[in-house]
């Protein structure tokens, strides 16, 4: 039976908000979890009203929600404690999203962090984050990534055979490293984000793995502890991930036949979230189920004892804990085609649709209650006919200075922004209790040039 709030929300704004309950894990909903429409009938997220963030901190806005982070955090670490009879760990993919105060969120909630750059490694140390609980992946890293890996005390995950040589020729003792493997899994997802499949630039190649796991025994100075693999991003399918655990179960067990520790698993993530109401992810909870479900039953088949368990969720922890707000700026109608309404963003702040086709919904985040009546695609400001932010979305009738937000915009969109047309980056605020507080701050012109050198002969 359809609720009497759901039926008032259909067709307005409010619509997206009837998704929350307690059953939902955050990467299932549109909006973050305390989102809420106040008697202004604006949009309030954790207890801010959004108009009033986008007239303190300026628009574009990133508009982080404390409690939805903190909860995803809680689902992963308490579901792994729930299902996996050994020792698990949870690593925040902060690819997603790396800056101190997130990175100083998830390592309070007792996750680690998976870094993919030096700059990535040096951001989750500065937010006072255990190294023994850092994990450096990448495919082409740097000899001063990896000094500063090795000097730092976090694990190498070993992509290659030059960077495994490498890391041996450098003769430090006790390097901790995993080795990353593709196990030749595909899932329907994007080309792009698919990272499983033997046609990967990631990993090492499944036919290697005895000439690898033979080198890696006869390296003293090496202190190897397991394997890893990923299989994708964004992905809904169960299925992948419970094969993905009997697959590596067996690198494990073929690990101990020459002398190796089979002491950590890392399993990756790839979990994805709701982007639109057609989006079905399953939960953080069924999708540990499996996981631990799977390598419990491949550890007792191959008869070795249980290793720790290792994950790395990122897109579903901070996907839809974070919405952006821009400022609608004026229309162009163009008579039987479309409707383009602008907003003072675009594909600087969120290169996704641009680059994968993403697709996103929006709202008037100052008007919940309207009717939806127009349908509009909203067009970035930048000088790209193919800076399109959603195409053909429905929405009230706007006006500009009119708040529109955009939802399920944590991941991949401040972490891949860009000065395209040289437009500073948008603030971050974290919001929680009624309070917000800036963790990014907006770019200035000055910014842009800071790094700018002019020769003396052009002066």
């Amino acid at each position: 039976m359809v609720s009497t709030q759901a039926l008032e929300a259909q067709n307005t704004g409010r619509q997206y908000l009837t998704d929350i309950t307690p059953e939902r894990s955050p990467n299932q909903s549109l909006v973050p979890l305390t989102a809420k429409v106040n008697d202004r009938d604006h949009l309030e997220i954790g207890g801010c009203d959004v108009t009033d963030l986008v007239q303190q901190f300026g628009s574009p806005l990133y508009i982080l929600d404390e409690a939805s982070l903190r909860t995803a955090c809680h689902q992963y670490r308490d579901a792994f404690k729930r299902y996996y009879p050994g020792e698990s760990q949870v690593l925040y993919a902060s690819k997603a999203w790396n800056c101190l105060a997130i990175c100083a969120i998830v390592a309070q909630e007792k996750l680690g962090i998976d870094i993919v750059s030096g700059g990535e490694l040096y951001t989750a140390l500065k937010a006072g984050v255990d190294p023994s609980k850092l994990y450096l992946h990448g495919n082409n890293k740097s000899l001063d990534e990896l000094n500063l890996a090795i000097e730092s005390g976090c694990t190498v995950i070993v992509d290659n055979w030059l960077e495994l040589q490498t890391i041996a020729s450098l003769n430090r003792q006790n390097v901790r490293i995993m080795l990353r493997l593709t196990p030749g899994i595909e899932c329907h997802t994007h080309e792009y984000i698919r990272t499983g499949h033997l046609d990967s630039k990631f990993g090492f190649d499944p036919n290697q793995v005895d000439e690898v796991l033979k080198f890696v025994s006869g390296q003293p100075t090496l202190s190897f502890v397991g394997v890893h693999a990923h299989i994708g991003s964004q992905i809904f399918e169960l299925q992948p991930h419970q094969d993905l655990g009997g697959v590596m179960v067996q690198w494990l067990s073929k690990a101990a036949q020459y002398g190796l520790s089979i002491s950590e698993l890392n399993i990756g993530g790839g979990l994805g979230i709701r982007y639109t109401e057609s989006d079905d992810p399953p939960s953080i909870d069924q999708w540990v189920k499996v996981v631990c479900e799977s390598v419990a039953a491949a550890c007792q088949a191959e008869n070795i004892p249980l290793p720790k368990l290792l994950s790395e969720p990122g897109r579903s922890l901070v996907g839809t804990t974070c919405v952006t707000a821009y400022t609608v700026g004026g229309q162009k109608t163009i008579p039987g085609i479309r409707t383009y309404l602008s907003v003072d963003g675009g594909m600087s702040d969120n290169p996704r649709p641009i680059t994968y086709q993403s697709l996103y919904r929006a709202i008037v985040a100052n008007r919940m209650s309207e009717p939806m009546t127009e349908t509009v695609t909203i067009a970035g400001k930048h000088c790209e006919s193919g800076d399109i932010l959603i195409k053909d979305a429905t929405l009230p009738p706007t006006q500009p200075g009119d708040t529109l937000v955009v939802m399920a915009t944590g991941a991949y969109n401040y972490s891949m922004s860009s000065n395209y047309n040289r437009l500073a980056r948008p603030a971050a605020v974290l919001v929680g209790n009624g309070n917000a507080t800036l963790i990014l701050q907006r770019e200035t012109y000055e910014d842009l040039i800071r790094y700018d050198r002019l020769p003396a002969h052009l002066k």
